[in-house]
């Protein structure tokens, strides 16, 4: 691939070498024998030292390794990384569609899938309840770990070094009056949060907005990511909230089962009648 089908996203203010470096990537991976230096700079349309330069720092980080008889570069292992997680992401995905809708259809609330990006979390899959209650979300998002029963669930089943790292790293914004700010009440909170094994948000990111979430594990018991419900505070009182936790609770268990997860399922005769 040439810069010139790079070009555009370059104009709109992309950055140059970021360009360039996936334009080589991009390249390198169309060539399944690997590719020299002079045919790498051919393919993308750049001088053979600003190939080389842009190139040997991908081989230092080991996005792209060189083969040390034939000098031809090939793909580095991390990139084979990235794309296994990505595939993960969308198992998941195509695995907890279906019984997020089910949940919704249970709950009449809506339902949620999100894993950790970074300090926040990303909303990765969706559905609507019967409600005619619908909160503007996109595929995508990104969101506060500490603001969020999503996130709060995920912070809580991180190793102390990481959760230290992320304190470290955040300043535990407001986005409501209700918003845990403080990293005291935090820890206090995930505490909580980590023995019952489900968190909660009590209008702490959207002001009308409660919600629920519980998390979700793979076939090695860790931690892959979270489902959770969540409808406006005028309708779901935190009451009306508890009496739908076994039904979050089961949904987890059941996606966790489908990822291979081995550990104790939880059995909701509620749920029954709406999956079968």
């Amino acid at each position: 691939m040439t810069m010139a089908k790079h070009s555009g996203s370059k104009e709109k203010g992309g950055v140059q070498s970021l360009a360039r470096a996936f334009a080589l990537l991009e390249a390198i991976a169309g060539a399944p024998d690997g590719i020299g230096l002079a045919q790498l700079s051919k393919a993308v349309g750049l001088h053979s030292s600003t190939a080389f330069h842009l190139v040997k720092t991908m081989v230092q980080f080991g996005y792209v390794r060189q083969e040390r008889a034939t000098k031809r570069y090939r793909l580095g292992r991390p990139l084979f990384l990235l794309a296994a997680r990505a595939r993960e992401e969308v198992e998941l995905i195509n695995v907890a569609t279906p019984l997020l809708e089910k949940l919704a259809e249970a709950t009449s609330e809506s339902s949620h899938l999100a894993v950790r990006s970074g300090h926040q979390i990303v909303i990765l899959a969706r559905t609507d309840g019967s409600s005619p209650f619908r909160l503007n979300e996109r595929l995508g998002a990104l969101r506060p770990a500490h603001a969020t029963a999503l996130g709060k669930i995920l912070l809580a089943r991180l190793e102390p070094e990481q959760f230290e790292g992320f304190l470290a790293e955040n300043s535990l914004d407001a986005c409501t009056p209700n918003t845990i700010t403080d990293a005291v009440r935090l820890r206090r909170e995930l505490a909580t949060v980590r023995d019952a094994g489900i968190a909660f948000d009590d209008a702490e990111y959207h002001s009308e907005v409660r919600c629920a979430a519980v998390a979700i594990y793979d076939f090695t018991g860790h931690v892959t990511g979270a489902i959770g419900i969540s409808g406006p505070i005028w309708r779901l009182s935190l009451s009306a909230l508890q009496e739908k936790v076994p039904l979050v609770r089961e949904t987890a268990a059941r996606i966790s089962e489908e990822l291979g997860y081995q550990g104790d399922m939880v059995a909701n005769p509620e749920l029954e009648k709406v999956t079968s």
